[in-house]
């Protein structure tokens, strides 16, 4: 799987961007790096491009709808159930719809105001930057079924309870923040809920003293400082959190996965030219055994009008000439002209290649002329005669035209 660019938008445009390359686990493979987006695209190459935007520009909500609804009509649904909320006109905020948890009835909500989103795809597209999904940040505060937890940045700060809605408000309201910790927990009970508090060293050296002060009504409070800032934090979270993607709708990019469809596109590419190589090794493979067959065709209908001529040659040319040479062995003894030819049909078996051209028999020994398309092949009969007890020599090998001829001695071995 593909790593991951992480990039979240700055806040203000006097902030610089800030990004970070994860690998699929969500593990940071270096420091959180920041400055114009144009330094980061060249970074996207290969990899999922995640963009995150202020969490304090996204409503998070989650209306209850009736669960047979989905797609279009789910998404026709969604702005009127929420009309009550907002401030703005409907037709000016974007709704992009979460994945719904089970049978539940309700279902996640972030909307955003369209000249927002205009202006954020605007801005990553001049800057050569196409993500596959826009997250609001504060979906990506980790979740704790037992303890609400929290996030202290310099401008902000981002809580989620242990059950409900994200919710981001500005870090001067922190006192407010602890009480939505607290959602659902009479005022005055002791103890409470835990509380686990990211933030940055100087946050938290600016504003330990509100959350000393709240102490008393936690369980606990876990502090977590974030020197490099929280992009760390949000990585760990993309392979196990499902927040909504806000590139929904309009704003849905025209191919959601194009770093995997390239890389299938170029495995298939090399899977086709594999299969093609196969191919054409197999059709040149056949191609040789045809010819190979045809010139052993050749040789053995040479041999047999040689050896038996005048009979003609059949497709059990084998069968009929062990027939001649069973009743030649009936009729003369071992050693004769017809135990050299045995001898040298057995030979050329293992030396397909070589044509025998002429023979001379006298005094019990035979001459062959034969002619092969390399000198090893005439060797090769040479050592076959030899290895069934025969004297074989083979005198010459001459280059003829494309092949080379040579004359080979054999006579019963002693």
């Amino acid at each position: 799987m593909a790593d991951w660019l992480l990039l979240r938008l700055p806040r203000t445009p006097q902030e610089q961007a800030t990004w970070l390359v994860a690998d699929a686990r969500g593990v940071a493979s270096g420091l959180p790096q920041g400055g114009p987006l144009s330094l980061a695209a060249p970074r996207a190459a290969g990899r999922h491009v995640v963009v995150l935007v202020p969490g304090a520009d996204v409503l998070l909500a989650q209306p209850e709808l009736p669960p047979a609804k989905a797609g279009a009509k789910l998404q026709q649904l969604v702005p009127f159930a929420l009309e009550e909320q907002l401030a703005e006109d409907i037709e000016d905020l974007h709704f992009a719809i979460g994945q719904r948890q089970g049978e539940s009835a309700r279902v996640p909500v972030a909307v955003v105001a369209r000249k927002l989103m205009d202006e954020w795809t605007t801005l990553l597209k001049s800057s050569g930057i196409e993500p596959e999904a826009l997250y609001a940040d504060s979906e990506l505060l980790p979740q704790n079924p037992g303890q609400a937890v929290a996030l202290l940045e310099e401008d902000a700060v981002v809580v989620r309870p242990p059950s409900g809605n994200v919710v981001t408000l500005p870090a001067d309201a922190l006192a407010e923040a602890l009480d939505i910790a607290l959602t659902g927990i009479e005022p005055g009970t002791p103890g409470g809920r835990g509380l686990i508090l990211y933030a940055g060293p100087a946050e938290w050296h600016r504003h330990s003293a509100t959350v000393e002060a709240a102490r008393e009504r936690f369980e606990g409070i876990q502090i977590q400082l974030l020197p490099g800032g929280p992009l760390t934090l949000f990585a760990q979270q993309l392979p196990a959190t499902a927040p909504t993607n806000l590139l929904q709708g309009a704003y849905t990019p025209v191919s959601p996965h194009p770093v995997g469809w390239s890389a299938w596109r170029v495995a298939a590419i090399l899977l086709a030219c594999f299969v093609g190589l196969h191919v054409i090794g197999k059709a040149a493979e056949l191609s040789v055994l045809k010819h190979a067959d045809h010139r052993l065709d050749a040789s053995i209908e040479e041999v047999f009008h040689t050896a038996l001529p005048g009979q003609p040659v059949t497709y059990e040319a084998r069968r009929v000439m062990e027939q001649h040479l069973a009743a030649a062995r009936a009729s003369q003894a071992a050693g004769g002209f017809l135990s050299a030819l045995q001898a040298l049909v057995q030979a050329h078996r293992a030396a397909p290649d070589a044509v025998l051209e002429a023979m001379t028999f006298r005094d019990g020994a035979l001459e062959l002329k034969a002619s092969a398309p390399t000198v090893e092949s005439l060797d090769q009969l040479s050592r076959q005669l030899q290895q069934q007890g025969w004297q074989a020599h083979l005198v010459a090998g001459t280059p003829k035209g494309s092949s080379y001829e040579g004359s080979i001695q054999m006579s019963p071995g002693t």
